[in-house]
């Protein structure tokens, strides 16, 4: 069984806005709503989780009726971090009665550009490797801020990447990496790879990313170019 995972528990205080970025209406749809879809018209997707921000789980309930989402088979409250929402998923996940070979995609719900191919690939690897995160090598040339100033970073970018989501990992293994991390006093990771990184897990399979499914809705910048790609198409005559 394949389950996506989706943190939908933030505020948004970046964003600034009124409405947590995840319930804003783009394009007469909300946030969310895209980022489910993705996963709703995947054949491989058996089922939807959402960690919801405490007080949201109706409105996210009503807008999944209002578009169809059928896969939407559970909603928990979220945490007071990142880490905390994706646990509380998790837990919500085993008391359900998942196995723990299911197959977990863990998504930002506010990363909604996450492609077909992406989602596939993540289970693909996983399947194979026990592990898979998604990220694309940096173009940029990377550097350490420190105060009001930058330093060089001795790591060539050919070899630093900039992860997304999904990451995708077994259900018991993603349970077991949250019980130790909390043992050890690892509480406030950002992500589920950094999680295994801090446990001392040094390699986890790449799945290649998306500049697209890099655009994650922070802040208002953010959506004018969500806005601008979901009106875009690719040229004819590019290969």
């Amino acid at each position: 069984m394949n389950i996506a995972l989706l943190t939908a528990g933030g505020t948004g205080n970046r964003m600034g806005q009124d409405i947590p970025k995840q319930f804003m209406t783009i394009d007469n749809k909300p946030v969310i709503i895209y980022t489910m879809e993705a996963f709703q018209t995947h054949p491989e997707i058996d089922g939807i989780a959402v960690v919801c921000l405490k007080g949201w789980e109706v409105v996210l309930q009503s807008y999944a009726n209002q578009y169809n989402i059928t896969k939407l088979r559970w909603i928990f409250e979220g945490g007071d971090s990142n880490q905390q929402s994706i646990y509380n998923g998790l837990i919500g996940l085993k008391e359900a009665g998942c196995p723990d070979d299911t197959i977990v995609l863990v998504q930002d719900g506010v990363r909604p550009l996450v492609s077909k191919e992406i989602i596939s690939n993540n289970i693909a690897t996983c399947r194979k490797y026990g592990y898979a995160v998604t990220g694309l090598t940096c173009k940029e040339a990377i550097m350490e801020q420190v105060d009001d100033t930058v330093r060089a970073i001795d790591i060539p970018r050919e070899r630093l990447v900039r992860t997304q989501t999904p990451h995708t990992y077994p259900l018991g293994v993603l349970l077991d990496g949250h019980r130790k991390a909390k043992e050890k006093g690892i509480t406030n990771t950002v992500a589920s790879c950094t999680l295994f990184g801090a446990l001392g897990i040094k390699e986890q399979h790449l799945v290649k990313g998306s500049e697209q499914n890099g655009l994650k809705l922070t802040s208002t910048e953010d959506i004018e170019l969500f806005k601008a790609l979901l009106h875009s198409s690719k040229e004819a005559w590019l290969k």
